[in-house]
């Protein structure tokens, strides 16, 4: 059984589960990273944190550690979203009842999710979709996303070295790239989009 850790925060060096075949977890080195950029921003705390093809949920339960208030992990596979379930309540039992945390596991694709949503509250969403998602797919994930973002969220895209540039739709600027080894990681950021 993979295993990784929570890095900070409330949940601070908690080993959580990660699913078997088909997932790929964040590495430490590189949620630090992200972690860290996200700190210098200063938007993690009382975040609405949107996880996307969430695998173990580690990053939004890193989050969630870290001071933010609602955690939503999407993921489709009932075996990954098994162990998101498990990883949440371990992270539940260490935040205690009075933290007002709340994090939800939804067990549907992400295009499911996005084309169904109505809010209008992320501020924080981390798409790390399997390395062989096609770019396409990424695109129309990214245009339907902005629909669910409050102004000025940020957004935190892990993807292979080896990808292009995500395609920003309207509503999406780059703000920062940053490779480690054979993963990229680019953050983007909300802005208003010009009404015709």
């Amino acid at each position: 059984m993979l295993m990784t850790r929570i890095i900070a925060g409330f949940a601070g060096s908690l080993t959580i589960e990660v699913p078997g075949v088909g997932t790929r977890p964040t590495s430490d080195r590189v949620r630090e990273a992200i972690f860290s950029a996200l700190n210098s921003r200063d938007v993690l705390e009382g975040a609405r944190v949107l996880d996307l093809y969430a695998g173990s949920g580690a990053l939004g339960l890193e989050a969630a550690s870290r001071g933010a208030a609602t955690v939503t992990l999407v993921e489709s596979d009932a075996r990954a979203a098994a162990t998101c379930r498990k990883n949440t309540a371990l992270v539940l039992r260490n935040a205690g009842v009075a933290s007002g945390l709340t994090i939800d596991i939804v067990a549907v694709s992400v295009q499911s999710f996005l084309g169904r949503t109505t809010a209008r509250a992320v501020t924080i969403a981390f798409l790390d979709p399997p390395y062989d998602l096609p770019e396409a797919e990424l695109t129309r994930d990214l245009a339907l996303l902005t629909a669910t973002l409050a102004p000025d969220a940020v957004v935190v895209i892990e993807r292979s070295s080896r990808s292009p540039e995500p395609i920003w739709p309207p509503g999406l600027a780059l703000d920062k790239l940053k490779k480690y080894s054979d993963t990229a990681v680019w953050i983007a950021r909300a802005e208003p989009t010009q009404q015709s």
